[in-house]
């Protein structure tokens, strides 16, 4: 018999157990990435490290992206675990500068769980699917026993067509580029927060979860030409910017007063002492454009702001100028902020 050794390209330790942290979009889950999935399973395509592969077959290229949910509570203001189901792998493969076109459907049940409720999921993925443009076309069902799952668990898989001539990559971006965000950020996070802690606000704040992939594609119908996209899920913003920025090495400068963030969810990060460039959203991205193709942007997203540019390259760094204070350094958050947010 032989013995099996797994042998790692970069080592990795082992020794330990995992935590919420490696699921949360900072430091740690990369750390888990980098050094186990990436390295063991390494090929040119996965190392590209983008929200989706780039696949061509022929003369046509596919974009193919998966994503699981878990989130907590199933149902929340602004939707539920079966729409951000849809509302995450649609994204995802927006993000790649494609059409997505089809998805897989894997759910995971827990003895016990609710008919009602998971009738009520799947109408929701229906619609949600339907006002993405998308067709569900495969799919599993797994049951594991009561106690050993926790109600339901989801699995999406997508794919799209890369619009021709669009080429959407973090090594694309370079000195000189406008950051351009879609929307206010936060929301979802907060939305979550609310219902899980039984919180109270003055008005309801409402998960920001949506596809986003009609906007990217009037931003390229505008005529632009965008040389990065991406999504601002776990990690939010600054997660998202400084790994642009370590892929492409680059130094990218915010603008603090020009981040959107709605009045109501600055106080609930004030209240429960959160930051929200490292809130979760579920329907928004950011676009690095040049500067000539900023008003494109603008015109085809009405919420969309420039809220940054790159400033040079050579040199991984996200800094962020205050209106009061010095310029500070913005890196990715540690652990999580906030568990089972997607």
């Amino acid at each position: 018999m032989t013995d099996f050794k797994l042998n790692c390209p970069v080592p990795f330790d082992n020794s330990g157990h995992i935590t919420m942290a490696h699921g949360g979009g900072g430091k740690v889950m990369n750390q888990l990435i980098q050094n186990l999935f990436q390295s063991t399973l390494s090929n040119d395509v996965l190392d590209q490290l983008h929200d989706g592969a780039i696949l061509e077959m022929g003369n046509t290229k596919l974009a193919f992206s998966t994503d699981s949910f878990v989130i907590d509570p199933l149902f929340f203001p602004g939707g539920d675990i079966g729409s951000l189901s849809v509302h995450g792998t649609v994204n995802d493969v927006a993000m790649c500068g494609a059409i997505p076109k089809y998805l897989s459907l894997a759910i995971i049940l827990e003895e016990g769980f609710p008919i009602a409720d998971l009738e009520r999921i799947v109408h929701s993925i229906k619609l949600a699917s339907e006002k993405a443009g998308v067709d569900v076309v495969t799919g599993d069902t797994k049951v594991v026993d009561k106690g050993k799952g926790d109600g339901i668990y989801i699995n999406t898989a997508g794919i799209g067509e890369v619009i021709p001539g669009v080429n959407i990559s973090p090594q694309n971006v370079k000195p000189g580029d406008a950051v351009v965000i879609s929307g206010d950020i936060g929301r979802h996070s907060i939305a979550i927060m609310a219902v899980r802690e039984g919180l109270k606000f003055s008005t309801t704040i409402k998960s920001d979860s949506m596809a986003v992939n009609h906007q990217v594609k009037s931003i390229i119908d505008a005529g632009v030409s965008p040389h990065c996209f991406r999504d601002l899920t776990r990690g939010g913003l600054a997660s998202a910017l400084v790994e642009i920025s370590q892929s492409a090495q680059v130094h990218i400068q915010l603008e603090e007063e020009a981040i959107p963030i709605l009045d109501e969810v600055r106080g609930a990060c004030e209240i429960m002492g959160f930051d929200p460039i490292y809130l979760a959203n579920e329907g928004r991205f950011i676009s690095f454009v040049s500067p000539d193709d900023v008003d494109g942007v603008l015109s085809a997203i009405p919420d969309a702001i420039r809220i940054g540019y790159v400033l040079s390259s050579g040199k991984a760094k996200v800094t962020m100028v205050q209106p009061f204070g010095p310029e500070k350094i913005v890196d990715m958050i540690s652990g999580e902020q906030l568990p089972r947010i997607c």
